[in-house]
């Protein structure tokens, strides 16, 4: 019998939660599993930004409402099934994913805030989320920082520098424009293609760069201006 190994998807409580529920779509699309850890920040955010209240005694009906929600806030855009996902308790420092004997393919934090960076970088284990991030980093696993704040300040940075050179991959939350978005969720779905990029996992959340400039460009903008 094949053992289960998920993905920890970490939601910090930084703006972004429509980063988060495209990585998690983008994952249970391909048929990967999920263990997911929300933060108790993150419910304000994702409160905020969405209007979802998420609960722990009805956290399936609500993950299910959170990822059929759009960038653009309509209900019902997507239709996901969430009986591949997991999900433990922020508070719940004996979950699985708090110990390295636990399999799991490695975590991915979408949105990291900026207080969640220095938890994971400092090795403090507060909640679940940062104690999950330890051990993906002791047991040299893949971990996927999607830093989501501007500017960043100096200790910030040096804490992403200390996440670097612990192994994760520090991948800012930043939108490109060359793959022809036409509406926000395009914009957010190229950050959540580009996080499972990072993890290896396979997508088709974005067109991908192949060289060559669009075609349906005005010469004068697609082309070169003759300066360097």
């Amino acid at each position: 019998m094949n053992t289960r190994r998920p993905w920890v998807v970490g939601v910090s409580g930084a703006s972004g939660t429509p980063y988060a529920a495209a990585v998690l779509r983008g994952l249970l699309a391909v048929g990967e599993s999920v263990d997911l850890v929300v933060s108790r920040a993150s419910r304000l955010t994702l409160l905020d930004e969405t209007g979802i209240a998420f609960r722990d005694a009805h956290w399936r009906d609500d993950l299910r409402a959170w990822l059929a929600r759009g960038a653009d806030g309509k209900p019902d855009t997507f239709t996901v099934d969430v009986d591949d996902v997991r999900y433990w308790a922020a508070g719940d420092l004996a979950a699985g994913p708090s110990s390295g004997s636990y399999p799991v393919k490695g975590m991915l934090i979408v949105p990291a805030s900026t207080a969640c960076v220095a938890g994971v970088a400092l090795g403090l284990s507060k909640d679940l989320l940062q104690r999950s991030a330890s051990v993906t980093l002791k047991e040299r696993r893949r971990l996927v920082v999607a830093v989501r704040e501007t500017p960043l300040g100096g200790q910030t940075l040096k804490h992403l520098v200390t996440l670097d050179e612990a192994g994760a991959v520090v991948l800012p939350a930043s939108p490109a424009f060359y793959a022809g978005a036409t509406h926000i969720q395009d914009l957010v779905d190229f950050v959540a293609g580009r996080v499972l990029d990072a993890a290896g996992v396979p997508h088709r959340l974005y067109r991908r760069w192949e060289g060559e400039l669009r075609g349906h460009l005005p010469p004068e903008r697609g082309g070169s201006s003759g300066e360097d």
